[in-house]
C-alpha cells in the first residue's frame, strides 16, 4: 500500500528519460507538491525521523525535552513522550527556558545518537549536545554533554547539527544558522564528539550579502555526489515565514557545494527542493531518511489553513536528474 500520494507512480518517475524528468524540476512554487498524506498528532518543528530496528518509525522534534512521536505505518503518529524526562544541568548556561532544539537522530553501531541543539532564539550563546539510546525510545536517552559551542564573539551558531557517515568511515557533523553560515567539524566515532586529529573549523554554504538567513544543514551521499540540503530565510513567524529547502552537491564531503547553475552554496547558491505553495508555508527545518520505497524529504511547514500552526511534511525524492526533486 502507498504510504506517500505519488503524481506519478515511482516506477514510471525511474522510466522517465532524464530530458523528460527535468520537466518535473519546478520552476515556480506552484509546481512544488503537496506534502504526503500523514495524520495524528503532526504538530512538530524541526522533525527528524528514523526507521528503528523493530520498523518502527521514531519521529523527535524541537520541544519540551524533545519531543517524541511514534508510527507503525509512516502515516498515523502518535505522542510517545520526550527523549529527556530530567533536563542536563549544562542546558541553563545556553538557554534561560532550557529548551533543546532541532535533534538529528541515526543509528551506529548498535546503539541511537542524537545530537542537539541549546540555545535561545537570535542568540549565538549556543550548544550542540549527544545523548544515545538503545532503543531510541522517550525517557531512555543518557546524555552525554556539549559537542562544540559558540558564544557572542562568534562568527557562527552551534545549532542544527546534523551527523554524516563518510564510506571511509569518517564521521562529520555540520551545523549552522545565520552569521557566516553552515559550519563542518570532524567527529571521532568512539566518542561522537570533536576529533582530536582534526580540528578545523570549515565553511559550506553562506550568503556573504543581503540576509545571513541559512540554516539547518542536512547531507546524504547519492551517485558519487555529496548533497547538502539546507533552510533558507526565515521561520518561526507562522503563514509570515519564508523558509524555504535548497540543495547543492560536491565531489568531497568538505566541499565546495555548487547548485545545478554552478552558483557556489559560500556564495548564497542553492537550487530550489521545496518553497512555499498554496496552504503549505515556509517548508523547513528538513532531514532526510533513507527508507525500504526510496529518500524521503521529512521537514516541518506553516499550516496557512491553521493560522500557522508547524506541521509534519513528508515527501518522496527522485534523483534520476542528479539532483532531489520532490515527488
Amino acid at each position: 500500500m502507498s504510504r506517500i500520494p505519488r503524481r506519478l507512480p515511482r516506477r514510471t518517475l525511474a522510466a522517465l528519460p532524464a530530458a523528460l524528468l527535468l520537466a518535473l524540476v519546478p520552476t515556480s512554487a506552484s509546481a512544488y507538491p503537496n506534502p504526503g498524506v500523514v495524520n495524528g498528532d503532526i504538530v512538530v518543528h524541526d522533525p527528524t525521523m528514523i526507521r528503528s530496528t523493530s520498523g518502527q518509525y521514531l519521529l523527535y522534534s524541537t520541544g519540551e525535552g524533545l519531543q517524541l512521536r511514534t508510527s507503525t505505518d509512516r502515516t498515523a503518529f502518535g505522542r510517545s513522550g520526550n527523549a529527556f524526562t530530567t533536563k542536563p544541568s549544562w542546558w541553563k548556561n545556553y538557554s534561560s527556558a532550557s529548551d533543546p532544539w532541532a535533534p538529528d537522530i541515526s543509528y551506529r553501531s548498535g546503539k541511537y545518537l542524537m545530537y542537539y541543539a541549546v540555545s535561545s532564539f537570535g542568540s549565538n550563546t549556543s550548544a550542540i549536545g549527544l545523548a544515545t539510546s538503545t532503543t531510541g525510545q522517550a525517557g531512555s536517552w543518557s546524555d552525554y554533554g556539549i559537542v562544540y559551542t559558540s558564544n557572542s564573539s562568534s562568527d557562527y551558531n552551534a545549532i542544527d547539527p546534523n551527523l554524516f557517515v563518510d564510506d571511509d568511515g569518517k564521521w562529520w557533523l555540520s551545523f549552522g544558522s545565520w552569521w557566516t553560515g553552515i559550519k563542518m567539524i570532524r567527529v571521532d566515532p568512539t566518542t561522537g564528539k570533536q576529533y582530536a586529529g582534526d580540528t578545523a573549523r570549515r565553511s559550506l554554504a553562506s550568503r556573504p550579502t543581503g540576509t545571513k538567513a541559512v540554516e539547518a544543514p542536512s547531507i546524504v551521499k547519492r551517485n558519487g555526489y555529496y548533497y547538502l540540503f539546507a533552510s533558507y530565510d526565515t521561520c518561526c513567524a507562522g503563514t509570515s515565514s519564508t523558509y524555504k529547502i535548497k540543495v547543492g552537491r560536491a565531489t568531497s564531503v568538505t566541499g565546495p557545494y555548487y547548485d545545478r547553475n554552478g552558483v557556489n552554496m559560500r556564495s548564497n547558491g542553492g537550487t530550489p527542493v521545496m518553497e512555499s505553495h498554496g496552504r503549505y508555508i515556509g517548508p523547513g527545518g528538513q532531514s532526510i531518511l533513507a527508507d525500504s520505497d526510496g529518500d524521503l524529504l521529512v521537514y516541518h511547514y506553516y499550516d496557512g489553513q491553521a493560522n500557522g500552526t508547524p506541521k509534519l511534511g513528508v515527501n518522496l525524492l527522485n534523483w534520476s536528474s542528479g539532483w532531489p526533486v520532490a515527488y
